[in-house]
C-alpha cells in the first residue's frame, strides 16, 4: 500500500509539474504567436482540429488505453499495437488527402486544401510513438514524460514563432503542430526501453478488441464534443469569430488540462491496481476527487476572474472579443477534470461500454443544445454548452454509485467546500480590486490576493489535502 501511495504521489507530482511546465510554455508561445497572428489565422487552423483529432482517435483505436489497463502487458502486445497504429494511420491519411478539397469547400476556404494535407501529417508521425507512450503511462514514468513535453514544446514553439515573425501566418501554426509531434516521438523512443520488432503478430489486437472498440467510439464522441462548436462556427460565422472562440477555448483548455492531465495520467493505472478491493478503491477515488477539486476550482474560477486584463495585457486588445467566451468556458472548465476522473474509474473497471454510452448521450445533448441556441448567437451558445457539461456530472455520479456505492452526498462533501470557498474568494477579490484602473497592477493584485486568501482559508480550516501536499514536498526538498 505504501509503495502504491508513494508511486501515486510521485506520479501526481510529476504529472502536475509536466502539465504546469506545458501550460507555462504554451502561455509564453501563445502570447508571441497571438501578437503576431490574426484571429483569422487561428480560425483557419482551428477548423481542422476536429479532423486531425478524429483521425488520431481512429489511429490509436483505443488500444493504448487497453495496454494501460492490462495487468502485465508483454512486448508482443506493445508490438501489435505499434504496427496496427501505423497501418491505420497511413490508410486514414490517404482518405483525408483526397477529402481535402471537400473540407475546403465546406468552410469556403480554398487555402485549406494544401494546409490540411500538411497538418494531417502530424497524426501519421504520431502513430510511431503511441505504443511507446502507453508504456510510459503504464509504468508511471511521469518525470520522463515531463522532460519530453518540455523539449518538444520548446523546439516547436521556436519554429512557430520564427515562421510567424517572417510572415508565414497560419502556416506557422501548422508547422508548430507537426514539429511538436516529431520531437515528442524522439523523446518517447529515447526513454522507453521497449523496441518494436518486425515479427508482427496481431493476435493481441483480437484480445483487446472488445475493450478497445468501445474506447475508440467513445474517444471519437469526446472529440466531437470538444470540437463541435468550432466545426459549426466555421460554417456559420466569419473566420475572425471562429478565431476568437478558438483563442478562448485554447486558454480554457490549457487551464483545466493543467489539473486534468496530471490526475488523468495517474488515476486509471492506480484505480486499476486497487479495483479488487472496493472499499480501498472508493477511498482512493474520493481522495483523488478532493485533490482535483482543491486545484481545479481556484485555478479555473481565478482564470475567469482575471480573463479581461490577462487577455488585454498578453495578446493585446485585438482579442478582447474572446474575453466573455473565455469566462463562460472557464466556469464549465472547472468541472471538466471530474469528467475525466469518472471516465477513468469506469475504464479501470473494464466498463468501456459505460464510457461509450455516457459520452454518446453527452454529444447528442450538446448537438441538440447548439442547434437550439444557434439563433441567439455565439455567447449564449457557449454559456449553454458550459452549463450542460456541469449538469452531466449527475449522470456519471449515478454510474459511480451503481458500481462502487459512491453516494451523491459523499461527492458533494468532497468537492463543494472547495467550490464555495473559491467562488466566494473570486467574487470578493473582484469587488475589492474594482477601483484599480491600470491593467498590470490589477492583474497582479487579483492573482496574489486570491491565492493568498485561498491558502489562508485552507490552512485555517486544516484541510488535509493541503497538509499532505506540504508534508510531501518537505520530505522531498
Amino acid at each position: 500500500m505504501d509503495s502504491l501511495k508513494d508511486k501515486t504521489a510521485k506520479g501526481l507530482m510529476w504529472g502536475i509539474l509536466n502539465n504546469g511546465t506545458t501550460e507555462l510554455l504554451n502561455l509564453i508561445i501563445g502570447i508571441f504567436l497571438a501578437r503576431m497572428l490574426s484571429p483569422s489565422d487561428y480560425g483557419i487552423v482551428g477548423v481542422l482540429a476536429i479532423f486531425t483529432a478524429i483521425a488520431g482517435n481512429l489511429q490509436s483505436s483505443g488500444f493504448s488505453r487497453a495496454l494501460i489497463n492490462m495487468k502485465n502487458p508483454e512486448a508482443r502486445d506493445y508490438n501489435a499495437v505499434f504496427w496496427f497504429n501505423i497501418l491505420v494511420s497511413f490508410a486514414i491519411y490517404i482518405i483525408l488527402f483526397f477529402c481535402a478539397p471537400l473540407i475546403a469547400a465546406y468552410f469556403r476556404q480554398p487555402v485549406l486544401v494544401k494546409l490540411s494535407r500538411f497538418v494531417f501529417l502530424a497524426f501519421v508521425i504520431s502513430s510511431f510513438g503511441i505504443a511507446h507512450n502507453a508504456y510510459l503511462c503504464k509504468n508511471l514514468m511521469m518525470k520522463e514524460m515531463a522532460i519530453i513535453t518540455f523539449v518538444a514544446l520548446t523546439v516547436s514553439g521556436c519554429v512557430g514563432i520564427t515562421l510567424a515573425f517572417y510572415g508565414k501566418a497560419y502556416w506557422s501554426l501548422a508547422w508548430q503542430q507537426v514539429v511538436y509531434i516529431f520531437m515528442v516521438n524522439i523523446g518517447r523512443y529515447y526513454f522507453t526501453p521497449w523496441r518494436p520488432s518486425f515479427h508482427v503478430d496481431f493476435s493481441p489486437i483480437k484480445r483487446m478488441f472488445g475493450f478497445s472498440v468501445n474506447i475508440l467510439f467513445t474517444t471519437i464522441i469526446n472529440t466531437l464534443s470538444a470540437n463541435i462548436m468550432t466545426f459549426i462556427f466555421g460554417r456559420l460565422f466569419p473566420m475572425k469569430t471562429v478565431g476568437n472562440f478558438t483563442q478562448a477555448n485554447k486558454w480554457n483548455t490549457m487551464g483545466y488540462t493543467f489539473i486534468m492531465g496530471g490526475v488523468s495520467q495517474v488515476s486509471q493505472p492506480v484505480l486499476a491496481h486497487v479495483r479488487d478491493d472496493i472499499n480501498r478503491e472508493k477511498r482512493v477515488f474520493r481522495k483523488m476527487m478532493r485533490f482535483t477539486a482543491f486545484l481545479s476550482f481556484p485555478a479555473m474560477l481565478g482564470l475567469a476572474l482575471v480573463a479581461d486584463e490577462f487577455i488585454r495585457i498578453t495578446i493585446s486588445d485585438k482579442w478582447a472579443s474572446c474575453v466573455p467566451l473565455l469566462q463562460l468556458l472557464c466556469i464549465g472548465g472547472a468541472f471538466m477534470p471530474f469528467h475525466t476522473m469518472y471516465q477513468n474509474f469506469s475504464l479501470s473497471r473494464g466498463r468501456s461500454d459505460i464510457y461509450l454510452w455516457c459520452n454518446i448521450l453527452l454529444i447528442a445533448l450538446q448537438i441538440t443544445l447548439v442547434l437550439v441556441f444557434a439563433k441567439y448567437g455565439i455567447t449564449v451558445m457557449v454559456g449553454a454548452y458550459s452549463a450542460l457539461n456541469i449538469l452531466f456530472l449527475i449522470v456519471w455520479q449515478f454510474i459511480a454509485h451503481r458500481l462502487m456505492g459512491l453516494r451523491f452526498i459523499e461527492t458533494v462533501k468532497d468537492i463543494c467546500p472547495f467550490l464555495l470557498v473559491s467562488a466566494v474568494i473570486m467574487v470578493a477579490v473582484h469587488f475589492l480590486t474594482a477601483g484599480i484602473n491600470n491593467l498590470i497592477p490589477l492583474l497582479l493584485t487579483r492573482i496574489i490576493l486570491a491565492a493568498a486568501l485561498y491558502f489562508i482559508i485552507m490552512k485555517a480550516c486544516r484541510v488535509k489535502i493541503l497538509e499532505e501536499c506540504i508534508e510531501y514536498f518537505k520530505s522531498k526538498f
